[in-house]
């Protein structure tokens, strides 16, 4: 069933141009080059380049066919520039082949001083099989397993990009990478089916779930739309950045469309800046950046008020916001439940904040009045208090006025 679903998505996905604009041919060394098929001229020669792995005048260009884990075959360019540090590993829109965009990977390559690699997906230019979405995640897995064996490149060098509905398999892999560089989304969609529609439920059918697994991208991401794109809208930018855990100051063209966002001059400025930072990011910065991102909040102010606790016999009065007061343990045993002194408004003196435990609430005693030390005043033995439980008859307990006067007789006051 989820094949046949897949295959139907394809069809409304994936446009690649029919003919296919080059064809791979074999010299008589073996090695591999690519030529248009319109006037059987070699990409490299059309462009000022050498072909084959070989130098030239600009640039040097290997011409990769590689087997996938589906049984298909895809075409790769690899454009190396001898002072790049980083790779940029480039997965295109859904209506091109490498044909088309072999000027753009030479500009690329030698504006951003990065190493390129393109590949075609399943179906795409001379590459074997149909396209479609488990494709292209095992097209990007062969083309970033070649990477590592063929030119030792490792994920903390490398840069992903993807274009359009390439930003599904560049996601696809990204999510996979703890430790890559960086991700480029360029006029990158949230899903297959929310090009169509505006949904927010998931569909079983909907292909390129790009709103989930950009979550699980830990390395910087940056966001490049058009903001007159009429084929992906702006939104689906916004929410991808605003999604992502590791968000770059995106890029919003104006009046960019959704296929001439490289013809402005902030589109390669911008990302210029981007492979900039991300080359000078040292390992020790990147690991700040992590242990930011798994720091726990500071705790609020409240929580500093467990230098004492005021308790007393007697409650002056019930803040409202108790329950989300802390609850220190008083050393005091026969402290009742402690108040949180910041939702007192008065006083605020260190000796106020400590525990004293009696029978009256002289708690702010330090602020107002002597503390009283008559032991009369804790215990109270006074036959009358024994009797009716409260001298002034109000049945507060407070203590017969005849325990008061005592303690003003002996003098403690």
């Amino acid at each position: 069933m989820g094949c046949v679903i897949s295959n139907l998505s394809a069809k409304f996905a994936f446009f690649p141009p029919s003919p296919p604009t080059y064809q791979i041919k074999k010299q008589e060394d073996g090695k591999l080059t690519a030529v248009y098929t319109s006037s059987s001229t070699a990409l490299t020669s059309a462009n000022g380049g050498g072909g084959g792995g070989g130098g030239g005048g600009g640039y040097s260009l290997d011409v990769l066919v590689l087997p996938t884990r589906r049984g298909n075959k895809i075409v790769a360019f690899y454009l190396k520039n001898p002072y790049a540090r980083l790779t940029l590993l480039y997965s295109h829109g859904n209506a091109a082949d490498l044909g088309q965009l072999v000027d753009l990977f030479v500009q690329l390559k030698a504006n951003l001083r990065v190493n390129l690699m393109g590949y075609d997906y399943s179906g795409y230019g001379a590459s074997t099989g149909k396209p479609s979405e488990l494709n292209t995640y095992a097209d990007i897995e062969a083309v970033y397993e070649c990477l590592q064996t063929e030119y030792g490149v490792s994920q903390e060098d490398l840069i992903l990009y993807g274009q359009s509905v390439g930003s599904g398999p560049t996601l696809h892999l990204a999510s996979k990478l703890p430790r890559l560089r960086g991700v480029v989304l360029h006029s990158a969609i949230l899903s297959g089916l929310r090009v169509v529609c505006h949904v927010n439920c998931r569909f079983c059918f909907d292909i390129y779930k790009n709103v989930n697994k950009i979550q699980k991208v830990k390395c910087s991401t940056l966001v490049i739309h058009g903001m007159e794109d009429d084929v992906v809208s702006w939104l689906h930018g916004n929410r991808l950045w605003k999604k992502a855990k590791d968000p770059y100051e995106p890029l919003w063209i104006k009046e960019g469309n959704h296929c001439n966002l490289e013809l402005y001059p902030d589109y390669i400025r911008h990302l210029y800046k981007f492979i900039y930072d991300m080359e000078t990011m040292t390992t020790k910065t990147r690991l700040t950046k992590i242990k930011q991102k798994l720091r726990l909040p500071k705790k609020s102010n409240t929580g500093k008020s467990t230098a004492g606790c005021s308790c007393c016999c007697i409650k002056v009065g019930q803040p409202s916001c108790r329950p989300k007061c802390p609850k220190p343990q008083c050393p005091k045993s026969k402290c009742p439940k402690p108040q949180c002194p910041k939702c007192l408004c008065s006083p605020k003196c260190p000796d106020c904040l400590q525990c004293g435990c009696c029978c009256l609430n002289w708690k702010f005693s330090c602020c107002w009045l002597p503390k009283p030390k008559c032991p009369d005043v804790k215990l109270l033995k006074c036959p009358s208090c024994l009797r009716c439980g409260c001298g002034c008859g109000c049945g507060c307990g407070c203590g017969c006025f005849t325990c008061l006067c005592k303690c003003m007789r002996c003098s403690c006051w």
